[in-house]
């Protein structure tokens, strides 16, 4: 338990004397109008397919109220909003420019009164207790300041029996495939991201994060330690996607 908090907390887009969160917010500011087209771009698409798939996963429960964790540009609210129709989802985020792209997706994919964004911190959230029966969180786990924190104020808003589904990137276990996937991530990504974007610390940052996040059963006994019960995770792609779900 000890590896994620020496590591990915510790992991800063600009190595400066601002916190994590701080550094996160003027990242995501800074790329919010090429992300997801980076997005695309550098995941070949796949992306779309693994928020398709967790979603699918979460079987025919029916929530009410939906939370979407660092929601970024809106991508797995606007899927839960479409998947769920008689939820309401709110999607909360650090950058204000990030979520100012995800309002105008919502505004042509969904009724506006079934999805709202709210700017703020996932550490600390403006939600009463036992508010949502559905929280997500898709590629954000590895930005929180303090995981741990982040997973119990998660547990905090939502209902008891609430489900956690959280899409992160992961590493491959197949020797071979992991040497090209470390290639791809170490040299590709910030290549494209600096010539394509002019972000440089940006898409450093975005492979090194990816390195040290916690995965598979490490992942597990963290939100374990947060509180959550009946947890299990599926992979996908060869293991360069895994989904968890836990329940409060």
């Amino acid at each position: 338990m000890k590896n994620y908090k020496k590591n990915v907390e510790k992991i800063t887009p600009y190595n400066d004397n601002e916190s994590k969160s701080a550094q996160i917010e003027t990242a995501f500011d800074r790329i919010a109008q090429r992300y997801d087209f980076m997005n695309r771009l550098l995941s070949m698409g796949i992306d779309t397919s693994w928020r398709r798939k967790a979603l699918r996963s979460l079987g025919d429960i029916t929530p009410v109220q939906i939370l979407d964790v660092a929601a970024g540009t809106g991508d797995l609210s606007i899927m839960a909003a479409k998947k769920f129709r008689r939820a309401e989802v709110t999607g909360i985020d650090l950058s204000q420019k990030m979520l100012d792209i995800a309002k105008n997706k919502a505004k042509r994919k969904v009724p506006s009164q079934q999805i709202h964004f709210v700017q703020g911190d996932c550490l600390k959230m403006p939600f009463a207790d036992d508010t949502f029966d559905l929280a997500t969180i898709a590629f954000g786990i590895r930005n929180f300041e303090n995981i741990n924190t982040g997973c119990q104020e998660i547990r905090r808003v939502l209902k008891p029996g609430g489900i956690l589904l959280i899409i992160e990137l992961s590493r491959p276990q197949n020797k071979i495939l992991s040497c090209f996937y470390n290639l791809y991530l170490n040299h590709v990504i910030p290549v494209l991201g600096r010539v394509l974007t002019g972000s440089t610390s940006e898409y450093r940052y975005l492979p090194e994060s990816i390195k040290y996040v916690p995965q598979g059963a490490e992942m597990l006994a963290l939100l374990g330690d947060a509180g959550f019960s009946n947890r299990s995770l599926v992979t996908h792609t060869f293991g360069i996607c895994t989904c968890y779900t836990v329940e409060k």
